[in-house]
């Protein structure tokens, strides 16, 4: 009968333990798995480039730099935009390429976009010379690693 008890004892440890291992391991995969919140970067035109132009089509290379305010990178894997001047939809854009923003760092990349500035045009010719006219820069940027989608807004302003 003692060998029993003993088996017994030494069943329900085991068993102890096992819960306890198995607890702490659902512990540490829903920490894991639970989604951080992350800041959305700062998205800035730093350049453009006309590359070729009709009346009412314009092709143009713009510069983006994208900071990243998180603590930890950001895996972009693709980059949507849309630029307004003056209120007026002005240029729309995408970049499809993979790169990774370093934490509290900056990425600038070239992208190729189609615009049609006529209605920009016409509201910067009846603009008052030589004041502000804003732009505002808004879109999504997707990244890798299950992380989703961050929405991008940002307002800014140039001299004509």
């Amino acid at each position: 009968m003692r060998v029993a008890r003993q088996s017994l004892a030494g069943r329900a440890i085991r068993c102890t333990a096992s819960a306890g291992l198995v607890a702490t391991l659902a512990v540490w995969l829903a920490a894991c798995t639970t989604p951080q919140k992350l800041e959305p970067p700062k998205v800035s035109i730093v350049g453009l480039q006309v590359v070729s132009a009709e009346v009412w089509v314009q092709h143009l290379k713009i510069r983006l730099r994208l900071h990243n305010p998180n603590d930890r990178d950001l895996p972009v894997t693709a980059v949507e935009y849309t630029i307004e001047i003056a209120g007026q939809s002005a240029a729309s854009g995408s970049y499809a390429e993979k790169f990774v923003v370093p934490a509290h760092g900056d990425v600038e990349f070239d992208t190729s976009v189609t615009a049609n500035l006529a209605g920009a045009l016409l509201r910067l010719l009846t603009h008052v010379p030589r004041t502000l006219v804003p732009y505002r820069l808004t879109g999504k940027i997707t990244l890798g690693e299950g992380l989703g989608r961050i929405p991008f807004e940002e307002y800014a302003s140039i001299t004509p």
